[in-house]
C-alpha cells in the first residue's frame, strides 16, 4: 500500500481505535498492523501529538506481564474531531472513487 495512503489515514485509523476502546501502543501497533502495515516509530509521535492537542490523554495500568503500560483514551474533543475527521475521509474517498468510475467510463 502507499506510504503516503497510510501516512494520511493513520490519525484517523488511531482515534477510531482508541474510541472503541482504550489501549496501550504496542497493543494499537499490532491492531492497526492487522490491516495496515505499519512501522512502530510512526505511531508513537502521532500518539504524543494528539495527546498535545488534548484529543488523547493517557494514564498507566499494572500489567500481569511486566512494568505498567501507559494507556491511551480518547477525550470528548477527540470524538469530536473523530467524527469530522470520519465525514471529510468519506466525502474524500467518495470523490475519488467517482473520478477513478468516470475514468473507467471512459476507457
Amino acid at each position: 500500500m502507499n506510504v503516503q495512503f497510510k501516512k494520511g489515514a493513520l490519525e484517523l485509523c488511531v482515534l477510531v481505535m482508541i474510541a472503541s476502546r482504550d489501549q496501550y501502543g504496542y497493543e494499537l501497533a499490532q491492531n492497526i498492523s492487522n490491516k495496515i502495515q505499519i512501522a512502530e516509530g510512526t505511531l508513537y509521535p502521532l500518539l504524543r501529538r494528539l495527546t498535545k492537542e488534548e484529543y488523547l490523554t493517557t494514564y498507566f495500568a499494572a500489567s500481569t506481564e511486566g512494568p505498567s503500560r501507559k494507556y491511551y483514551s480518547i477525550t470528548p474533543e477527540g470524538r469530536i474531531y473523530k467524527e469530522t475527521l470520519i465525514q471529510d475521509w468519506n466525502m474524500f474517498t467518495s470523490a475519488v472513487t467517482e473520478l477513478i468510475e468516470e475514468e473507467n467510463k471512459i476507457e
